[in-house]
């Protein structure tokens, strides 16, 4: 009882920051006048570590005991936190963020893996990892909320207090009470493995950032995507040829963990990545605090936590396959829903659809994981659990990045069509398109022009692209979420089979 109960503990503290930051950036934009790009960064160093390191730190798990790799999560989350406590610049901000990443990709699959440990039939690990969602799900909502509550009483450094606090007390209370665990068959760290898994994440992540500064025709920005394909096919190729590979390929084997692996990078990319233009345009457009940011969004993760227990029981009357192909299906209507969004929406109207979102997602993330587990032999759990939050953790990377992207490109394309219809004059419209494109689409909220009306005109346009470029996104979020339960129906299924019904049993 103790581990399941630490293990999700862990869990929740890693993920308090995963989208409590996100909801804080346009006050971290304001208080360290940080370009659109700086804010992907922002979030994305935090992501990246926990999606490089994840699988190796499975296997450091399963080689010296998970309790230990569990415990030195913790640590290294706490001293992120510290840096971060106390940054004056954005690079200070991003350290403290990437050994927070580092600690989040530690304590992602020892929590898994301890939880496979001590649930022995699938029944229990089903259950186990509703649980554990439940728990995930709560750090979502939990630290924007209280992120929130921070920035309206003091600076926006101490929303990385609770963490502090948190991953302290979890830690003594782990070093006393957890039982550890290690593989039952040999494991060997993978270098080479390792190393290209870093080189190809990191690449990619850089290149679709940059690419949307540089242009996706600069030399920069094609060389990393280059570096990345070359990383990516050398690391399938080392793993194969590996006698202890980091990330086993056998595990594609399996037509329902080859689907759930796809289905978990794009539903982490489309939830993410709204959450992340979802702040954007509630904090620049709406002008909302972040309470009021974390609030409207409470649902899009408040729904997990709610719905953790019934999904679970849901999942063994049922099947899963069946619970994530109608979350799924919810989901992506959620975010095609956002394109309903206009600048004046009330918070009503959003609470409303975001809610839709919230319900799918929280009806479809508790299946993923439990597919995957339950989709490959007893022995390959661990293995399965760490390679799809790894997985989880590339997709919540790729969301920032490309949506951050698609949002900037989108916002200054549909900004000369607005202002030509404005009654802006002339020397206005230039300046206004000037300070946008030349000061980054974060300082269209702050626009002063010569009059009050005049200003009001200027925000009044600048509203107006922004929330076309919201639609645009909000479209390919919900296309990618569809499309993740069409996979899902072809990998998956819905229909009970005796491998379904053995995990109800």
């Amino acid at each position: 009882m103790a581990t399941t109960v630490l293990a999700c503990l862990g869990v929740f503290a890693s993920y308090l920051l995963f989208v409590g930051v996100a909801v804080s950036l346009p006050v971290i934009q304001q208080a360290l006048g940080a370009s659109t790009t700086e804010l992907q960064w922002i979030t994305d160093v935090f992501l990246l570590p926990s999606a490089a390191l994840l699988l190796t730190c499975g296997v450091l798990g399963d080689i010296f005991g998970r309790k230990k790799v569990y415990l030195t999560g913790l640590t290294l989350l706490v001293i992120g936190c510290l840096v971060c406590l106390t940054a004056t610049s954005v690079l200070q901000l991003c350290v403290g963020q990437a050994l927070s990443g580092i600690g989040t990709a530690a304590l992602m699959p020892s929590t898994l893996a301890l939880l496979t440990h001590v649930c022995t039939n699938r029944k229990q690990r089903t259950q186990a990892i509703a649980l554990w969602t439940a728990s995930l799900g709560l750090g979502l909502t939990l630290g924007p909320l209280m992120n929130g509550v921070i920035v309206a009483h003091a600076s926006w450094r101490w929303i990385f207090l609770p963490c502090v606090v948190i991953g302290v007390v979890i830690a003594v209370a782990g070093a006393f009470l957890l039982a550890d665990s290690r593989a039952e068959r040999a494991r060997h760290l993978d270098i080479p493995g390792q190393l290209l898994a870093i080189v190809a994440i990191a690449a990619l992540i850089y290149a679709v950032i940059e690419g949307g500064v540089e242009g996706w025709g600069s030399a920069e920005v094609v060389v990393a995507f280059a570096v990345a394909a070359v990383a990516l096919a050398g690391f399938v190729v080392t793993e194969l040829r590996s006698a202890h590979p980091m990330f086993d390929m056998r595990l594609f084997s399996s037509l329902a963990f080859s689907g759930t692996a796809t289905i978990m990078c794009l539903t982490l990319f489309a939830q993410v990545g709204l959450v992340f233009i979802l702040s954007e345009y509630f904090g620049l457009v709406q002008h909302a605090s972040t309470l009021d940011i974390a609030v409207r969004l409470v649902a899009l993760n408040g729904f997990t936590v709610v719905l953790g227990p019934l999904v679970g029981r849901l999942m063994i009357r049922t099947t899963p396959g069946l619970v994530l192909v109608v979350g799924l299906v919810v989901a992506g209507i959620g975010a095609l829903l956002v394109t309903t969004f206009d600048p004046s929406s009330g918070a009503f109207a959003s609470a409303a659809v975001i809610g839709v979102l919230g319900i799918g997602i929280a009806l479809a993330t508790a299946p993923i994981t439990t597919i995957a587990v339950n989709s490959l032999p007893p022995r390959l759990a661990p293995t399965a659990g760490a390679a799809s939050n790894a997985l989880r953790q590339i997709g919540s990377a790729l969301g920032p990045a490309v949506f951050g992207v698609l949002l900037t490109s989108s916002t200054l394309n549909a900004l000369p069509a607005h202002l030509a219809a404005s009654d802006l004059g002339a020397g206005d419209k230039g300046q206004v398109l000037g300070m946008i494109s030349d000061a980054g689409i974060q300082a269209g909220a702050f626009l002063r022009l010569s009059t009050a009306s005049t200003t009001d005109e200027a925000r009044a346009v600048y509203a107006a692209s922004f929330t076309d470029a919201l639609h645009t996104c909000a479209l390919v979020g919900g296309i990618g979420l569809l499309a993740a339960a069409v996979i899902a129906l072809i990998t998956v299924g819905v229909r009970k089979t005796a491998h379904n019904a053995a995990a109800g049993s």
